[in-house]
């Protein structure tokens, strides 16, 4: 699993360190739309591949947390990068206003409840609730 890993910009284990502030997250201006859904369909081909090793070696488990302002495009991310896994080893959680239980526990506790198992990928959407 850590080969296959290796390549990933974003990884994040406990030897590393991540900050979103040192790495691009827009597109090239002179991006072309062709080239973006063929990269997109090759993203999604390797998403699949290495889904299947993380449920086949069952050790570690992925969490994806979608945050933006509303109508961003977070679900239609969602929907087109995610259509190339498997859908059982996958749950999104829509994060909503806190419930009054969820507003009696501390921010963490809603995705503590949240967290995927080994094995599987979670999405948290809309985590800024």
């Amino acid at each position: 699993m850590k080969d296959l890993l290796h390549d990933l910009r974003f990884a994040v284990n406990e030897r590393c360190t991540f900050s979103l502030k040192n790495h691009a997250c827009d597109l090239p201006k002179e991006a072309d739309k062709k080239e973006l859904k063929e990269r997109l369909e090759k993203d999604r081909a390797r998403i699949a591949e290495l889904q299947d090793v993380l449920y086949a070696e069952g050790k570690h488990a992925v969490l994806l947390i979608f945050q933006a302002m509303d109508a961003a495009g977070k679900d239609s991310c969602i929907r087109h990068v995610m259509s190339g896994v498997n859908p059982q080893g996958v749950r999104v959680w829509s994060f909503k206003a806190p419930s009054s239980l969820e507003r009696s526990h501390d921010f963490l506790w809603r995705h503590y409840q949240a967290v995927p198992e080994r094995g599987h990928i979670g999405i948290h959407n809309r985590s800024h609730y």
